[in-house]
């Protein structure tokens, strides 16, 4: 669904935050991308949508990543960022989540079940009239998956989602994630949360994948861990 070939970016002040990455990730694949501070995880979920363009290939579900394919794969990868306040505007719930399909011009009726659906994979059914702003940070996460949800996308592009969490919310996020049918792509510092979630681990130090493997081969790897900051 995902094909990475030689990616590489440079920011405007010549940092290098990516240094030609190479991957591939499967329908239904749960991959945790983890790396220190700067190892350019977040710089790497924003060129899945076209946010940032760097040098290379990028490919979703067969789609080059140029100009003219951007609206379809926009509709394709569902990026859902770390502070949920950065997807969330309207007024209430309901409005936010169904954003999106009415942006698509979509019949009411079809925004109504589309919204109705989304709210049910994240457990959110009776929060419609609720103001964004008044929930509790890890019900203001689940409607920014659900914002994301409601597009019906193949791929989900994960920031940080267990961020600032209690254990109990992070919990539930963690069960939601498992329950999802959909790719995902999580850039997390959480190695605990990556055990639960991911079978397969691609680990960035600057820019750089220096490991791609099942997640208890690398997770275990104590010296790996330490080299690159991770423990």
């Amino acid at each position: 669904m995902i094909e990475i070939e030689n990616l590489s970016f440079h920011y405007p002040d010549g940092k290098q935050a990516l240094d030609h990455v190479t991957f591939k990730v499967n329908p239904g694949e749960k991959v945790a991308l983890v790396g220190a501070n700067g190892a350019g995880k977040s710089t790497l979920l924003l060129h899945l949508n076209g946010v940032l363009r760097g040098s290379g290939i990028i490919k979703i579900n067969g789609l080059e990543m140029i100009k003219e394919n951007l609206p379809r794969i926009r509709a394709i990868v569902g990026m859902v960022f770390q502070n949920p306040d950065d997807q969330l505007f309207s007024l209430t719930v309901a409005e936010d989540v169904g954003y999106g399909p009415a942006y698509q011009g979509l019949p009411k009726a079809e925004i109504e079940n589309k919204v109705k659906q989304a709210l049910e994979s994240v457990h959110l059914i009776g929060f419609e009239e609720c103001n964004p702003f008044h929930l509790s940070g890890g019900e203001k996460k689940r409607t920014s998956i659900a914002t994301v949800l409601s597009m019906a996308p193949d791929i989900l592009a994960l920031d940080e989602p267990t961020s600032g969490l209690d254990p109990k919310t992070r919990r539930e996020l963690i069960a939601l994630l498992k329950s999802l049918p959909q790719a995902q792509i999580i850039a997390t510092h959480d190695l605990s949360m990556v055990r639960e979630v991911s079978k397969r681990v691609i680990l960035l130090n600057r820019g750089k994948v220096v490991a791609d493997g099942p997640t208890e081969s690398i997770l275990s790897n104590t010296d790996c861990l330490q080299a690159n900051d991770l423990i």
